[in-house]
């Protein structure tokens, strides 16, 4: 028997951030994803991980300290929460920093081995000064400084695809030349005021199969040459498909899943370990949301398979 040495990955959805009933954020999906991963073989029992939670001292590289003490002692005002989108609570505090342990730990885990992933994460929207758009801190920030302050790395790309511009990534990150930020989004789309990143690619509305991947392959390697990077944190977000509430776009499961080739296996190429994360998604059915997840995870998994040369046996 020759035993594979599966990818990494790691959930977090057994920390509930309560919503109330009929709440437009589509919690399930997390649990949803992980009980795929687990059917699907791709993370073996001692792959699946649960992640730490972030410390203060993780949080403090990204966040302003004002920010993080009204978010742990819940002294957030009505805006803020409003802001953000789900109700304060302690349960709220806990899963965003496990959710961005998840991208921490997903990030040495593939600097060791390649590729590894963060079945949640992705919450681009969360600024220094406060959250946004269901993003309460802010994982990729952290997880880069994280990788910076250990010393693992020189340079980091943040590539994220989802149909939502990385608007409190780029903000965070703005002047920090280590790290490039690429965003390729529904131009028209929420967050309405774009912050700039060091590259962005925004799309028309019903933007189609053709038009996404053509500007992505294009964009793409045009950031992967600017970022020349030891690791990359890679948003594969489930929005841009034509079926989700909130995309705007008319991207299908096929070209998304073209998408994540296209992503990872440039990466690949140039030799760059990958932390994937989930980002959003909004689908009408909530299936159809976790099957692109899945594809991403899928996709990663198999490279990684094929980068450690392990025969299924």
């Amino acid at each position: 028997m020759i035993y594979i040495r599966r990818m990494k990955v790691f959930y977090s959805d057994q920390f509930v951030l309560p919503l109330p009933e009929g709440h437009k954020f589509p919690m399930v999906k997390y649990s949803m994803l992980r009980e795929r991963v687990v059917v699907a073989g791709i993370a073996g029992k001692g792959e699946l991980r649960v992640p730490h939670a972030v410390t203060d001292e993780e949080i403090l590289r990204a966040h302003d300290p004002g920010y993080l003490r009204r978010v742990i002692t819940g002294e957030l005002d009505r805006k803020e929460v409003q802001r953000i989108g789900f109700p304060w609570s302690e349960g709220m505090v806990e899963r965003s920093r496990r959710a961005s342990g998840g991208t921490v730990g997903a990030c040495l885990a593939a600097l060791e081995e390649g590729f590894a992933a963060n079945l949640a994460g992705g919450t681009h929207h969360a600024f220094a000064d406060r959250g946004e758009g269901f993003c309460v801190f802010n994982d990729s920030a952290i997880a880069a400084r994280a990788m910076k302050a250990k010393g693992l790395v020189e340079r980091i790309v943040v590539i994220d695809t989802d149909v939502h511009q990385g608007n409190g990534t780029a903000a965070i990150l703005r002047g920090d030349s280590s790290i490039f930020t690429f965003s390729i989004h529904g131009e028209k789309n929420f967050p309405f005021n774009k912050e700039e990143s060091d590259l962005d690619t925004p799309l028309p509305d019903e933007a189609d199969d053709a038009t996404f991947l053509s500007a992505l392959e294009t964009e793409l390697e045009r950031a992967l040459d600017a970022a020349e990077a030891d690791l990359a944190i890679y948003l594969a977000g489930a929005d841009p498909f034509e079926g989700d509430r909130l995309g705007r776009l008319s991207v299908s499961k096929e070209a998304l899943a073209e998408r994540d080739r296209m992503v990872l296996g440039a990466c690949r190429d140039r030799s760059i370990p990958v932390a994937v994360t989930m980002a959003g998604g909004y689908a009408r059915e909530i299936s159809h949301t976790v099957d692109i997840h899945l594809q991403s995870i899928m996709t990663a998994a198999e490279l990684h398979e094929k980068r450690k040369g392990s025969p299924i046996g």
